[in-house]
């Protein structure tokens, strides 16, 4: 037999299925390139704003302990500026709650309706007269203050879940971030941080894309829930304390 009798044709349909698994690898091999590029530029950002941030907040320190100084050569204090950011935790149950108490433990996102794993959940919100009004109508039920930045960092990081698509996702990796706050030009974990901690112009969707912190029984327990904190108790603001409670809960 001659060479070219030996020979098979190959199918029309086979040919056109490799063209096409060449494509889609031709295209993929592209669009990994491009996704190892933009990773590498994100990374030179996530690093660049990472060390703004913490030059950022050496320079404030050092401011206040300076304005500290000179207040106390002039024989005064110095007074520090009013705090934009709350910290609220829900320390109690249910039991004989006015049905205005728990409409405003929702809207404060402390309450779930079908679960008991509302007590010690944790939430950021921004200080103005409405929030003071609300947080004072429901007094006995939770406990609140103004968290620091080491407070804000811990619970983002040890404790942070991102809501993406109604889901609860933790935040293993700055994609989840990005995925979830990209319009908003938060693309990592520090971005995050700086933008609750500074009560910045997209702190309403960066508070609203995490999920509510579920924190453990505080270590030592607590004194007594129906008091307020002024008087012995543990309900109420505790103003700069709230960051004691949540390194007990955290």
């Amino acid at each position: 037999m001659s060479s070219e009798a030996s020979k098979v044709a190959v199918p029309e349909s086979v040919l056109r299925k490799r063209k096409r698994e060449e494509q889609w690898a031709t295209e993929k091999k592209e669009k990994a390139l491009v996704k190892k590029k933009k990773s590498i530029e994100s990374r030179k950002l996530i690093f660049t704003r990472a060390k703004q941030y913490a030059e950022e907040y050496d320079a404030q320190e050092k401011e206040l302990v300076q304005l500290k100084r000179e207040a106390r050569l002039k024989g005064g204090f110095y007074v520090s500026p009013e705090a934009k950011l709350l910290f609220v935790v829900r320390i109690r149950g249910i039991n004989a709650m006015h049905p205005k108490t728990r409409k405003i433990l929702q809207l404060l996102r402390l309450r779930q309706m079908c679960s008991l794993m509302y007590i010690f959940n944790g939430v950021f919100l921004k200080v103005n007269k409405a929030t003071i009004d609300m947080l004072r109508r429901v007094d006995p039920y939770d406990a609140y203050g103004y968290p620091n930045l080491n407070s804000v960092r811990e619970l983002i990081y040890k404790r942070g879940y991102g809501n993406l698509n109604k889901q609860r996702i933790p935040l293993s990796n700055n994609q989840v971030i990005e995925e979830g706050l990209d319009k908003q030009k938060i693309i990592c974990v520090e971005d995050l941080v700086h933008e609750i901690m500074t009560v910045g112009p997209h702190f309403k969707e960066a508070n609203n894309f995490l999920w509510p912190f579920k924190l453990k029984a505080p270590l030592g327990g607590l004194k007594k829930k129906r008091n307020h904190y002024v008087e012995g108790g543990d309900a109420g603001n505790r103003e700069n304390y709230i960051n004691e409670l949540i390194k007990r809960m955290n």
